[in-house]
């Protein structure tokens, strides 16, 4: 089967509306303000994909809204309920909560990455970075109390310097790293069907987008054996800005750039969910051949989606902004024409959503 409903024709709530499995093979953009329920429908969207395909999703989650997606709700059909029982759902946790942790090998990053995770510009810092460079040791062995011994204890000065500022930045102190143990990435290269990673929970800011880098990077290696996955990034602009600051956003957005450009063809499918087209990267954002479009009110959004959509009509670009929560405009390869659409309710619990404001009894 290759249609998926997610909800019905706006204004005709008895016409459901289907899009077309077969053309997530190319990267959807899917918009929406704050409080236009854009995060409620990717999330009725998923589930379509979950059901009715065999596409492995990954889901870079920075808000843990999709760390429930193996609890469908009560009132759920049966057969949707045992079905996504019975998925191969991956839950993967940061900071504090239970759960499977989500952690990285350190040395499975490439040399540019685990530069940019040290700061270590390769002209600046050349001798540090020709250390990190021909540094080997087998993950099994890794011990950090160990490497910054023996690096000291080398006498030599590029050595010193590296384990000083390993130690000064207290890189080696973070969550993130497995420690030469279980990694993410060997879970994701077996391909469930969703891998959700929770980016949330990590102490030190750089540690979620460390977490995204290390797990493209490897769909980037071996993206030679073309097994199909749904890269799935919610709030995307925290890991796809136009204007990254730091080494490791720099080498983020590249990555993604890469993905968007060459990723196609050896089944690396994006799926950007973000508040405004602005605030992701041009270079990935105009490699979308899909959109899904909820209410966006800033004149300045509506004419960067007028642009890099041309092929839908700019006035029906503009009614985003007269969209109840909810509604949505869709477009491109997935469905047949632009349309307008109310979406379905969720058959799995969304763990985030509004905080409420306590009142007065």
């Amino acid at each position: 089967m290759t249609d998926l409903i997610i909800g019905s024709l706006a204004g005709e709530p008895t016409e459901a509306v289907h899009l077309d499995a077969r053309r997530f093979n190319r990267h959807t953009f899917w918009c929406g303000q704050s409080g236009s329920g854009k995060t409620y429908a990717l999330g009725v969207v998923l589930e379509q994909l979950l059901l009715h395909t065999e596409l492995p999703m990954l889901i870079l989650d920075p808000n843990a809204d999709f760390v429930r997606l193996a609890e469908t709700r009560e009132g759920a059909p049966v057969e949707h309920s045992d079905r996504i029982a019975q998925t191969d759902i991956r839950v993967f946790r940061s900071g504090h909560q239970e759960g499977e942790r989500l952690h990285v090998r350190y040395l499975d990053l490439s040399p540019a990455a685990k530069a940019a995770v040290l700061q270590i510009d390769p002209i600046t810092d050349a001798e540090e970075y020709n250390v990190l460079l021909h540094w080997s040791v087998s993950a099994t062995e890794f011990d950090t109390d160990r490497m910054l011994q023996e690096f000291r204890a080398s006498g030599e000065p590029a050595r010193v310097r590296l384990a000083n500022r390993m130690e000064n930045l207290q890189v080696l102190e973070w969550d993130l790293w497995s420690r030469g143990a279980h990694s993410v990435v060997d879970v994701i290269d077996g391909r469930p069907r969703a891998t959700v990673l929770d980016l949330g929970g990590f102490d030190h800011p750089a540690e979620p987008k460390v977490a995204a880098l290390a797990v493209l990077e490897q769909l980037w290696a071996r993206r030679e054996s073309r097994r199909p996955i749904l890269i799935v990034i919610d709030e995307a602009h925290n890991l796809c800005s136009p204007e990254p600051r730091t080494a490791v956003e720099r080498a983020l957005t590249e990555q993604l750039v890469q993905i968007a450009a060459e990723g196609r063809k050896f089944g690396l499918w994006l799926f950007l969910s973000t508040q405004r087209p602005t605030k992701i990267h041009p270079n990935v954002l105009s490699q979308c051949d899909n959109l899904g479009l909820m209410r966006v009110n800033a004149p300045r959004d509506i004419a960067e989606l007028a642009e890099v959509f041309g092929f839908v009509g700019e006035e029906d670009i503009r009614r985003a902004q007269g969209f109840t929560q909810g509604q949505a405009l869709f477009a491109g390869g997935f469905i047949a024409q632009p349309t307008f659409v109310q979406m379905g309710a969720r058959l799995t619990e969304e763990a985030g959503g509004d905080v409420v404001v306590p009142l007065r009894e």
